[in-house]
């Protein structure tokens, strides 16, 4: 190789050299501005096991403040921690107590016109607190939630006026409680699956009671219907009606003590 050459080729090492310089002070450069200014990319373990990543600005102490997290379910949500905000990409926001970017603590979340506010655990609605649903609806629950659905004790108010209070197991009326309807009804005692089921007593809205055994919503086993007017029957129940052995009694002293079938006396021949 000639001199010439060997210079030439010595000026395009150099050049070269310069260059990845520059670029390895350039992006360090831009790398120490970024980092200096505060912004951090945080990874945080979920709960269910997946990775929860933060990209944004961080205080003085290195913890969130604003930017955006992106969850292991593929989700995502604008953070405001300055004003304990989270902006979800589906368009709910939770203003409250947070823990490593998910909701924890006490809480508000709202989402299409409906609420909860309450206790919230690993991101979920699990304690006590108040769900109002939308205006369409016009519902509101105020009781303990598991996992966001009803679960242990609480009030459901209908729009017409109607409540339930007592116990609640997977989002559905169970153990002892309380219905009133709006007509002016009520029962008070044990539900199953969100129906009646159990020992319970029922108030007409027309004045007449039942109290005794119901299955599956239907007075069915023992009981005592009373009408308003005085006469009560005490017996066995089948299907809503007097069905089997029982007693009736008239307002005038008179009683019968019988067979009955769907709510008919079956007279028997001595």
């Amino acid at each position: 190789m000639k001199l010439k050459e060997k210079v030439k080729a010595g000026k395009a090492v150099k050049a070269v050299i310069i260059i990845l310089v520059l670029t390895v002070v350039f992006v360090a450069a831009a790398y120490l501005t970024v980092y200096l200014s505060g912004y951090r990319i945080i990874k945080y373990q979920s709960p269910d096991g997946g990775e929860t990543r933060f990209m944004g600005k961080t205080d003085k102490s290195g913890q969130p403040l604003s930017g955006t997290v992106y969850f292991a379910d593929g989700t995502k949500a604008n953070v405001d921690l300055k004003n304990n905000r989270l902006e979800y990409s589906d368009g709910s926001v939770y203003v409250g107590e947070t823990k490593e970017l998910i909701p924890n603590g006490k809480g508000t979340l709202t989402k299409n016109a409906e609420s909860y506010e309450g206790d919230f655990v690993n991101g979920e609605m699990t304690g006590y607190g108040v769900y109002i649903y939308s205006p369409q609806i016009g519902d509101k629950y105020e009781g303990f939630m598991k996992n966001g659905v009803r679960e242990g004790t609480g009030k459901y108010t209908w729009a017409d006026g109607s409540t339930y209070e007592g116990g609640y197991k997977n989002d559905m009326k169970d153990g002892e409680g309380t219905y009133s309807w709006a007509d002016g009804s009520s029962y008070r005692g044990t539900f199953k699956n969100d129906v009646k089921d159990g020992q319970g007593t029922f108030i007409f809205a027309n004045g007449d009671k039942y109290e005794g055994q119901f299955v599956s919503d239907v007075r069915q086993g023992q009981g005592t219907y009373t009408w308003k007017s005085g006469e009560y029957y005490t017996g066995e129940f089948k299907n809503n009606m007097m069905d089997g052995h029982g007693t009736y009694y008239w307002v005038s002293g008179r009683s019968y003590e019988g067979t009955f079938r769907e709510n008919k006396i079956v007279w028997e021949l001595s």
